[in-house]
């Protein structure tokens, strides 16, 4: 492949608190703020806590999932005495951090969120973008602390509802397993040396560096799975198997135990192979989902270097 170039990035946003119960991210921030790492060399870095209503109350949101407010559509939507808090907040963030789709943009746009899951750190992607796709690969290569996996979804960026979409560039980052409400020194660090190592790559990347190309492994949603449910009333009928449970990423076959039932009886999986992602992740209760099954496939990345005047 021919190497791909890009331009120098000098704005980038590092964000916590899009989940106002999310803690990690959110004291990054903050501490971020506190040493004053609003310039680091050739690159402006603007921190920003998301949701600070719903951080106040340690919720992830007051009125609706901020999360899920950041497509074209809720963004320019006009404001109300109706409209939730959250979506207010979204345009407020868009017009700091974007206009989304925008060359008023910020560079690159990083969300910091924590999962109940037993995700370790993955970054998530809305497309194969060489330039985050090189910083996935530095991360992995680098860190230690923990597997460092991606998972890449299929929107088109206007369809894109999370806040890293903002960016010209961008990818939020989830790692776990923290409850919510809680901050654990362990996710802390993660998170902190995931973002850490992100600054690093654009300074090498911003002063000529060529990152020379190779291959990187991604998991592709392919659909999501919901709990048995009591067909009259809807309630759940079981849980997440004790043989499932914490096994995020590890390939599920037909047969495997996939659910328990409150009466004691195991529900197998049964379907093509795949990978289980976000485990019952509390969450994501209210959505319906038990857990996410995804594909893993392996991208080939050109070599990238930045591109000259």
């Amino acid at each position: 492949m021919e190497n791909a170039t890009f331009s120098p990035v000098s704005r980038v946003a590092i964000c916590g608190g899009t989940h106002g119960n999310e803690m990690t991210g959110m004291y990054v921030v903050r501490e971020m703020q506190r040493q004053e790492a609003d310039q680091t060399g050739s690159v402006s870095i603007t921190t920003v806590i998301s949701n600070p209503r719903a951080v106040e109350v340690c919720r992830r949101y007051t009125e609706t999932d901020l999360n899920r407010c950041f497509t074209k559509a809720l963004l320019s939507s006009p404001i109300t005495d109706s409209t939730p808090y959250e979506v207010r907040r979204a345009q407020k963030i868009n017009a700091l951090l974007g206009p989304k789709e925008s060359q008023e943009a910020v560079d690159l746009l990083c969300d910091l969120h924590n999962t109940t899951a037993n995700m370790g750190m993955c970054l998530i992607f809305y497309s194969l973008d060489w330039f985050t796709l090189h910083i996935y690969k530095y991360i992995q290569s680098n860190m230690t602390s923990a597997p460092v996996r991606a998972m890449l979804m299929s929107s088109p960026k206007s369809e894109a509802y999370s806040l890293e979409s903002v960016g010209k560039h961008g990818f939020s980052i989830e790692v776990g397993p923290q409850p919510n409400g809680v901050l654990r020194a362990d996710i802390f660090n993660m998170a902190k040396e995931a973002v850490d190592h992100t600054i690093e790559w654009l300074h090498k990347f911003n002063s000529g560096s060529t990152f020379e190309g190779g291959e990187v492994e991604a998991y592709t949603v392919v659909k999501s799975v919901d709990y048995p449910r009591d067909p009259t009333t809807n309630e759940m009928t079981a849980t997440i198997h004790p043989e499932l449970q914490d096994n995020d990423f590890k390939l599920l076959q037909p047969g495997d135990p996939m659910f328990l039932s409150f009466s004691g009886e195991t529900v197998k999986y049964e379907g093509e192979d795949l990978h289980p992602l976000f485990i019952n992740e509390c969450a994501y209760y209210e959505k319906k989902i038990a857990f996410h099954l995804a594909k893993k496939i392996t991208v080939t990345l050109p070599s990238i270097s930045v591109k000259k005047d």
